[in-house]
């Protein structure tokens, strides 16, 4: 029976299967080798057991009786079934071990501040998460997704859990689909019907009503968004902002955002969505926002930024924006439109100068710039309703 001892922590690696036959001396090994290493956490990695039976468990039982702190690791689906069925997954930390994937060749679908989407095959994609520990964001997420489909939106569910080297993954089924950037560039000619289904799905999302309290608040998050900023504008700059966004009432109406092409998929005459993390309820403002700093505000003094998130050219990833914003809008005229999105960039300015100070505060230019845009906008506006 391997071992290791790292950190204070003492790991055995129980192998095969420990059965009748051979329980007593499990434990009897377990216990030798605490004896060596008497200090520091106990935990069983349970990558390469098989099978473990009840004169097993009883030793489990035993070795908890002695370790409060016991911890059991990497258990495969059979084991950590068994672990669960006989109540040992209530009364210790009893964790599953998750298939090894590797993402080596794979192609880039999309990119967000959480995590790279890679397409595994024609059938299904991965995302892969930044955050090294992402388990709690992958089960959010997931839930997320949950909700979104049983209200009606047409989304991608994670059907699977994987690691991809010392990071986590969602494995999710997108049969043959490609995303919209993809059908753009593929069929040019085509752009406008492909922005037009990248429209309709945006509106059904906002005309999906969500119970209070089930999905967080985008004013809210807003407001942290303005709130951080108390010290870096102006503070006349700062208490019209702070009103401008308090004053949006709260909505209970489904937005998305991270509304990209890049997160919507096309296959069978049907839209999906994907990458449901920052699902949320709130004025389409907010969303908007989003929009236009992933089409053409964070691409201000670099264009090339938006090509590298968006995978499409600067001046086609605008146009991309402003025919969605025509379509969203159709009926109205463009001095509303224009409107809309001068308010949008009151919130969208006001994330990404937040954004660049706390992650590249070096970026003097850009910070600059984005405060003057931000200042100038919040200047001119009255109110983000409309």
């Amino acid at each position: 029976m391997k071992n290791t001892f790292e950190n204070n922590v003492l790991t055995i690696y129980p192998v095969g299967n420990v059965d009748t036959a051979n329980a007593e001396q499990f434990g009897k090994e377990v216990d030798e080798l605490r004896a060596q290493y008497p200090d520091g956490q106990l935990v069983l990695d349970m990558e390469e057991l098989k099978y473990i039976s009840s004169a097993g468990l009883r030793q489990i039982l035993r070795l908890k009786k002695k370790e409060k702190d016991l911890k059991i690791i990497n258990c495969s689906s059979e084991i950590y079934d068994i672990f669960e069925m006989t109540g040992f997954a209530e009364m210790m930390d009893i964790s599953k071990g998750y298939r090894k994937m590797s993402v080596e060749g794979c192609e880039v679908i999309g990119e967000g501040s959480n995590g790279i989407v890679y397409r595994l095959n024609p059938d299904t994609i991965i995302k892969v998460y930044k955050n090294n520990d992402a388990l709690e964001d992958i089960k959010r997420e997931r839930e997320l997704a949950k909700t979104a489909l049983v209200l009606g939106v047409n989304t991608a569910i994670p059907f699977d859990v994987v690691k991809v080297g010392d990071k986590y993954g969602s494995v999710f089924e997108l049969l043959s689909a490609k995303s919209i950037t993809k059908l753009i560039a593929a069929e040019p000619e085509n752009k406008d019907k492909y922005i037009r289904i990248f429209a309709d799905m945006l509106k059904e999302i906002h005309q999906t009503e969500v119970k209070e309290g089930v999905l967080p608040s985008a004013k809210k998050a807003a407001l942290g968004w303005v709130e951080w900023l108390h010290d870096h504008i102006p503070a006349e700059t700062y208490e019209k902002l702070y009103r401008l966004v308090d004053e949006v009432p709260e909505d209970n109406h489904m937005i998305h955002g991270d509304y990209h092409t890049n997160n919507v998929h096309y296959a069978n005459n049907e839209a999906i969505l994907i990458d449901m993390d920052t699902l949320s309820t709130g004025n389409p403002i907010f969303e908007f926002a989003s929009i236009f700093l992933a089409y053409q505000g964070y691409g201000d003094l670099d264009h090339g930024q938006i090509e590298k998130f968006l995978q499409m050219d600067y001046d086609t990833a605008v146009y991309v924006m402003n025919k969605l914003v025509d379509f969203y809008f159709e009926g109205k005229d463009e001095a509303f439109k224009e409107s809309v999105m001068n308010k949008a960039k009151v919130v969208g300015y006001a994330r990404a100068l937040r954004r660049t100070i706390k992650r590249m505060p070096d970026q003097k230019e850009l910070i600059e710039h984005y405060r003057n845009q931000l200042i100038k906008y919040v200047d001119q506006t009255d109110t983000l309703l409309f």
